[in-house]
């Protein structure tokens, strides 16, 4: 069971897609299940109901909801519904019958027959003196009628598996009933908060341990790439010059590592380390593929390097090296402009594409934070940045050579700073306090103020959950509603400007730092956070997060993604379905957000992408906070069984870094920017270092740019699985929310295809064979698309807004 908060939406498709063939190629037709049946995740999101809905089941079926919605659904009978999953997909295509089961996930009382609990066993000899099979039958009925009374009809889900903290490490078997077709209530939001009591949100697994958080979504970038690279190379990427390499490795640990205990961060340290340890050893089976690949579509067997330290500005190939070349691979359909930093000891350098063509590029120095964090694990003493474009599915390669064999000049203590800006943006700052204080959007003319600072909740703390909730993996519970700020003011220690980038560095704490930065030619303004060691020799556990304050009038409304696909509207202290009474004003208006979240009014639109799943929430007009690390003292008695404490490689504390990319447009404009930004996050180009070599691309054409290459992966030895997107929402994109079509036959360079067959979401079944159960709804039937909408040959697909259309293409390499 996949958790549902904190995956992105690409990476659960592939890890359905890869049990979902396991069951076929195991049981056949047979085995292929029809009902989703998620008894633990902690809230369940829309898009994961739209995911199962395309993958043709008919069914899904959970334990978990807020203790207020399940005391309201059960008065009004309405434990089942029908859960019209996406706004964009015309229905039934994203509808699905839902039921809550009655006991959470316990067994009745009574019907516990595992090794750790004391139920009697059935006894059925008449000859035994405790024969009990009477009695039982009678239990159960007693139980049936009990539980009846809270469904509207008498088809009902009569036991459960498995449950709460002790019942976790149990297993039971159920009973699956006939389903009865009659008219169901609508839901269109989502389970999110889970709350099971007054002051029990689970709120803060959004954000925990954010380090792993990270390292799963850049192993989902990689997978991709291999994949990717699999199919454009042919058979040599598996066997060739650097050995045996493979995907599937990956692709298991990446299916393991979307459990509801794994990047959910509610696991024990040493099984995050075991998570963490699979997502290694798949990229090191993948780095093998990869190499074979590049060589193969290269033509060149020199060796390759891989620097996996460039987050703490440490490869010793660049710091050591007086001439190297750097080849970008860019695993998205569209041609990507991607700036660059790579840790150096000179102080000028050349940088050249394959063509000859000199790139600009500058030498900054080092941040504070950066030489704290990788500790003498480097000895650069700059960073050389500069922009790189790569082809869509393609590489380039550039050279750089070293001019000036000389530390970079040390950065001058710097002045007063009042201002950075690039052709698009402009940021200012306050002279007294060094904070952010307002953007500007040069094309639109549009400006706001924006204040932006660093804050931490204290955790409350209980050795028991009876006498006061504590804050642990699972749970955020603050002791106040009013943060503590880290420092008032921030100390401006480097301001570089240059025509690659202009930064400005911020010291709030020894603990505490952030690079805002503006690239050239970029319409996002990057806020690089730094975060750790937390402090605890107060005794105080520390939920931190960074809150962005704005003029704009939201009005308490702002705005959530759901698995990094479709947006969800978000209101302060309020649920769409039931009259909610709030007993925690600050986690119980936490939401998880997987790609971006968003505030607006009639002007103006502040949107932030982020490279991580983590907990969001307004709390205040006009005001968007993000929780960006947790260190706590106690266990919050959810299973846990162990403080959420992270040691870091030092072993004294995690530090954590990441990026928050901000956007502001007029909110009709805004999906233009923020679909694609959140796009290029989740798949960033990967980096390697050789010998130069000319610039390839597995693409014909780039992609339209409504268009998402979700998929792309070999699927035997002369098919493969593809899946295109359309990325936008409806009417989200005055430009983009249109139908657009692709012709597959006309998609890869190095590849013929000779046929296209279309399947289900999950490639389990041919889409012509999908025969899902059609539900009363009391509203009319959908309109079917208009003639000009539809596919007008077989090798052509029309994609509307929020489709995915998998497809198997038999194939031969050119």
């Amino acid at each position: 069971m996949s958790d549902e908060a904190t995956t992105h939406y690409s990476a659960v498709i592939d890890q359905m897609t890869l049990g979902l063939r396991f069951l076929n190629d195991t049981f056949g037709e047979c085995g292929r299940p029809r009902v989703a049946w998620h008894i633990d995740p902690f809230g369940h999101a829309r898009e994961h109901a739209s995911i199962f809905a395309q993958m043709g089941y008919d069914g899904f079926f959970f334990g978990r909801l807020d203790y207020q919605d399940k005391a309201r659904r059960m008065k009004t009978k309405e434990m089942e519904m029908l859960w019209r999953a996406s706004e964009s997909l015309m229905p039934p295509l994203a509808d699905l019958f839902t039921g809550v089961l009655p006991n959470g996930y316990n067994p009745p009382e009574g019907f516990c027959w595992d090794q750790s609990c004391n139920d009697a066993p059935i006894r059925d000899d008449p000859d035994l003196e405790d024969y009990n099979v009477d009695e039982i039958v009678q239990r159960f009925l007693n139980v049936s009628y009990n539980q009846a009374a809270f469904y509207k009809t008498n088809h009902i889900i009569s036991m459960g598996s498995l449950s709460s903290v002790t019942c976790d490490f149990l297993f039971f078997s159920f009973f699956f009933p006939v389903l009865d077709i009659r008219l169901r209530p609508l839901k269109t939001d989502d389970f999110f908060p889970y709350a099971d009591d007054a002051h029990d949100f689970w709120t803060g697994y959004f954000t925990s341990r954010p380090a792993l958080k990270l390292y799963e979504r850049l192993s989902n970038s990689r997978l991709q790439t291999c994949n990717q690279l699999e199919v454009l190379s042919g058979p040599k990427s598996t066997s060739g010059p650097f050995g045996e390499g493979d995907s599937d490795t990956m692709k298991r640990a990446m299916g393991v590592a979307q459990h509801h205990d794994a990047v959910s961060g509610t696991e024990k340290q040493h099984v995050a380390y075991d998570y963490a340890r699979r997502l290694a050893t798949g990229w090191a089976h993948c780095e093998v593929l990869v190499r074979n690949s590049l060589a193969v579509l290269s033509g060149s067997e020199s060796p390759r390097v891989f620097c996996e330290n460039l987050n703490i500005s440490v490869c010793p190939l660049t710091e050591s090296s007086q001439k190297f070349s750097m080849n970008v691979y860019n695993p998205l359909g569209r041609t990507v402009s991607w700036p660059v930093r790579l840790p150096v000891n000179g102080s000028l350098y050349s940088v050249t594409d394959t063509n000859g063509k000199a790139v600009d590029s500058q030498v900054v120095p080092l941040s504070k934070s950066t030489q704290q964090v990788r500790r003498n694990r480097g000895y650069a003493k700059g960073e050389l940045v500069f922009q790189v474009e790569a082809p869509p599915l393609g590489y380039t390669t550039y050279i750089i050579s070293i001019l000036k064999d000389e530390p970079p000049a040390s950065s001058p203590k710097p002045t007063a700073t009042r201002s950075i800006q690039n052709k698009f943006l402009k940021v200012t700052f306050d002279d007294t306090t060094g904070l952010l204080s307002s953007l500007t959007n040069l094309e639109t003319n549009q400006t706001i103020r924006l204040t932006q600072n660093f804050y931490w909740y204290n955790a409350s703390a209980g050795n028991n959950k009876e006498s006061r909730q504590p804050s642990g993996a699972y749970i955020f519970r603050p002791n106040s509603s009013d943060p503590f700020v880290i420092n008032k003011t921030a100390e401006i220690q480097i301001v570089t400007v240059s025509s690659t980038v202009q930064e400005v560095t911020q010291w709030f704490s020894p603990w505490v730092s952030q690079v805002v930065r503006l690239y050239e030619g970029h319409r996002e303004l990057e806020l690089e956070w730094t975060v750790g060691p937390v402090p605890i020799a107060d005794g105080l556990g520390k939920e931190v997060i960074t809150r962005l304050d704005t003029d704009i009038e939201s009005s308490d409304y702002f705005y959530t993604d759901s698995n990094g696909r479709e947006v969800l509207e978000r209101r302060k202290d309020y649920r769409p379905t039931w009259d909610l009474k709030q007993t925690e004003p600050i986690a119980g208006n936490y939401y998880p957000i997987n790609s971006r979240a968003y505030i607006k009014d009639d002007k103006h639109q502040l949107t932030v992408v982020t490279d991580r799943s983590q907990g969001a929430s307004s709390i205040y007009n006009g005001s968007l906070e993000i929780m960006l690390h947790r260190r706590l003292l106690y266990d919050d008695f959810r299973g846990v069984g162990e403080p959420l404490s992270e040691p870091g490689e030092f072993f004294d504390g995690l530090v954590a870094r990441g990026r928050l990319l901000l956007t502001l447009t007029p909110p009709n404009m805004a999906a233009d920017v923020h679909r694609p930004l959140a796009q290029g996050m989740v798949l960033q180009p990967l980096l390697s270092f050789q010998d130069g070599t000319p610039p390839f691309s597995g693409l014909q054409d780039a992609l339209p740019p409504a268009v998402h290459l979700l998929t792309l992966s070999q699927w035997d030895k002369d098919s493969v699985l593809i899946r295109l997107e359309h990325q936008y929402q409806a009417k989200e994109s005055k430009t983009h929310s249109q139908p657009v079509t692709v012709n597959l036959q006309k998609l890869f360079s190095t590849l013929e295809v000779l046929g296209a067959s279309e399947m289900s979401l999950g490639a389990n079944q041919w889409k012509e064979d999908m025969n899902r159960l059609q539900w009363n709804t009391g509203t009319k039937a959908s309109k079917p698309l208009p003639l000009s909408a539809k596919d007008p040959s077989q090798w052509e697909v029309t994609l509307n807004p929020m489709e995915i259309h998998t497809f198997l293409l038999r194939v031969r390499q050119l």
